[in-house]
């Protein structure tokens, strides 16, 4: 438990390290430098050394699909959600929602504390479950924003065949596929991580240690609290556990899922934070339109929103999952699941009646002062 406590306490102070070091760096060209590093080295570093580290158990195959299945799940239900919150599907937030939502950090918000609370062997099983995760968010995610940043740049002029070509040859130079496509090469011809010379190996090692302590301390130089936005983000945010939740209630009840330790396995894992990969391929994609001096406000992607989610999203998740495990086998419990679903789906509403009751108060106390 302490372990776990503590790996939270540091990702959380990495974020406001960043903070605190808003005032040194200030210009949006330093601000770019950091996140140019962390998509060009510490993102495909990270990446090629996950994926040459999977090792494909046929009887685990079951949990990719799971996670596949709730990646899928969300994305589908995004347009729905969306409406739900007067969101238009078709805008920069709406598009930013849609790619960050589906997607799973588990390394980040659950894995600590599924390791302390469940053990070694439903770590493995969530691991194992977040390679489908992966295969969603570096992969499908990838195309799906590329899709969106050619559908709102689109030209008159522009035709077909020249859009699939735009689309590989990004696919091609981007540096996160090029290390995926090196790494399933090594792995078609039977090579592991440790087949590695010790030389490249120990490069990637080093430079994919990066990516967490860059990304935090990212988040906290961009984000930019303001108050709208922060309510509608913690709205999204429990709206999404509570469909989660209730999504792991159908899968217990579809696998027949008895042992409380793979109840809460299959609830904590899909409730991890949003992660950093799609927010790699929207970073990606705003680059190009601010190369091709494309208008802040016709962008595809709300860079500075997508920032905000994943600022509240890791804290968010890291206490839903720290609470759920450390209240035993309270969670285990199918009634408990479904009214605690139903309950946060509720509690998603009331952000958004004490920013309407703030505005109404603020109003009328102008209309007393004038």
């Amino acid at each position: 438990m302490a372990v776990a406590l503590q790996k939270t306490f540091i990702l959380i102070l990495l974020i406001v390290i960043g903070l605190g070091l808003r005032s040194k760096i200030k210009s949006k060209t330093e601000l770019n430098g950091i996140k140019e590093m962390i998509l060009s080295v510490a993102l495909p570093s990270t990446v090629f050394v996950a994926l040459m580290g999977v090792k494909i158990d046929s009887t685990l195959l079951i949990y990719p699909l799971i996670t596949l299945a709730f990646n899928f799940f969300i994305y589908l239900s995004m347009p729905y959600i969306l409406t739900i919150f007067k969101i238009e599907t078709d805008s920069s937030i709406g598009r930013t929602l849609t790619m960050l939502m589906p997607s799973l950090a588990p390394g980040l918000s659950s894995f600590p504390f599924i390791h302390e609370f469940l053990g070694k062997e439903s770590l493995a099983k969530a691991a194992m479950a977040d390679v489908g995760n992966k295969f969603f968010a570096l992969n499908f995610l990838y195309f799906v924003a590329m899709s969106m940043y050619f559908k709102n740049n689109k030209t008159n002029e522009e035709k077909e065949e020249g859009k699939l070509k735009s689309l590989l040859l990004s696919l091609v130079k981007e540096p996160i596929n090029i290390v995926m496509l090196l790494a399933i090469a090594f792995l078609s011809f039977g090579l592991s991580f440790d087949d590695l010379p010790p030389v490249i190996s120990e490069i990637f090692n080093r430079t994919s240690t990066l990516m967490t302590p860059l990304v935090l301390i990212y988040i906290g130089l961009a984000v930019q609290l303001k108050e709208g936005k922060i309510r509608l983000v913690s709205s999204i945010l429990l709206f999404r556990a509570g469909i989660t939740i209730l999504f792991s209630v159908l899968i217990i009840i579809i696998f027949h899922i008895t042992s409380p330790v793979m109840v809460l396995l299959a609830v904590v894992v899909p409730l991890s934070s949003c992660s950093f990969w799609p927010f790699a391929h929207m970073s990606a994609v705003a680059l190009k339109e601010e190369n091709n001096q494309v208008p802040k406000e016709k962008r595809t992607f709300n860079i500075e929103f997508a920032v905000l989610v994943l600022a509240f999203s890791l804290p968010f998740s890291t206490i839903l999952v720290m609470g759920i495990l450390t209240a035993g086998t309270f969670f285990a419990h199918i009634e408990t699941l479904i009214v605690t679903g139903l309950g946060l789906i509720a509690v998603s509403f009331v952000p958004k009646y004490v920013g309407k009751a703030v505005r109404m108060a603020k109003a009328q106390v102008k209309k007393v002062e004038a």
